[in-house]
């Protein structure tokens, strides 16, 4: 699968999402388990979450255009940014189905079957999950990263419904049920604002990884003398793609040809250092107040 596009694994998540959305609320319909409800909505979360995952990712691989010179990558975000606000909104959902039960328990019916369908369920999602997760990093993809994250947690979720209903099954106590569905609820709340605050973090330009920062000045640390300087130093992010931009300060007795000669060498060090990086410098004369004032916040 090394060759596979993210597409690709969008797709892998929708298929994932509606075999388990049929395990699970067959799991419910046999059991009328208000936890195996409660599992099933997080699945059907789930699906929504990955079919606007595979719109992200197409209208995030489409090339630059004369409005977007920059590309599409940050179609991305809005989808994890999406997938969180629907986890919050399964969450009240699931409250909604909850409470009235915590009031007023039922008692469950043919529980092993239940239990049953709800483990393999689980074993999809975690098996999907770890190979999104894979895909997410190596394609730097933080749609599928998202996708990953949550189908994870649904695994966790699922482990928790089953535990809880394995005790109910030895105990009888049925208000059980309910309170193991309002654990989900908190659960998956929590998931929610994450992928929110992820999304929006990146939204508004958010710094690369803080390892990849170091690996830069490190680089620039080598060509950093008494006549070459630099400052202004940025970096964001945008879906797959990631800038870095700087200026770089030198002799103003030195010629075009040496300046633009020490940018391709410092432009293409970085590159190779870090290929999925996007470099962009501008010279400057150390000698000019000017090319001071607009340094690195």
């Amino acid at each position: 699968m090394q060759n596979k596009s993210a597409r690709y694994y969008g797709f892998l998540s929708i298929g994932a999402a509606l075999l388990t959305i049929t395990l699970k609320l067959g799991a419910y319909l046999l059991t009328n388990s208000v936890g195996f409800l409660s599992d099933s909505l997080e699945s059907g979360v789930n699906l929504v979450a990955a079919i606007g995952a595979v719109w992200a990712l197409t209208y995030a691989a489409k090339p630059p255009d004369e409005e977007h010179t920059f590309g599409h990558s940050k179609a991305e975000y809005f989808s994890s940014g999406f997938e969180g606000a629907l986890i919050l909104v399964a969450a009240v959902s699931i409250a909604i189905a909850a409470i009235p039960r915590l009031l007023n328990p039922q008692s469950l019916e043919q529980l092993s079957f239940g239990l049953v369908l709800s483990v393999v369920a689980s074993a999809i999602n975690g098996i999907t999950a770890l190979i999104l997760l894979q895909a997410g990093k190596r394609l730097r993809s933080i749609t599928l990263r998202a996708d990953a994250h949550h189908l994870l947690t649904d695994v966790w979720t699922s482990v928790g419904v089953i535990l809880g209903l394995l005790l109910v099954s030895v105990t009888g106590w049925l208000i059980l049920d309910p309170l193991i569905a309002l654990l989900v609820a908190a659960n998956i709340v929590w998931t929610g604002v994450k992928l929110i605050q992820e999304s929006g973090s990146a939204l508004l330009d958010a710094s690369i990884p803080l390892e990849e920062r170091q690996m830069i000045d490190k680089i620039l640390s080598h060509y950093d003398r008494h006549q070459v300087q630099f400052h202004a130093i940025r970096t964001r992010m945008a879906g797959t793609k990631k800038f870095v931009s700087f200026h770089i300060l030198v002799s103003g007795n030195w010629s075009i040809q040496q300046g633009h000669d020490l940018c391709e060498e410092v432009e293409t060090a970085i590159s190779k250092a870090l290929p999925h990086v996007n470099v962009f410098t501008h010279l400057e004369p150390l000698e000019d107040p000017k090319s001071w004032t607009d340094q690195d916040l």
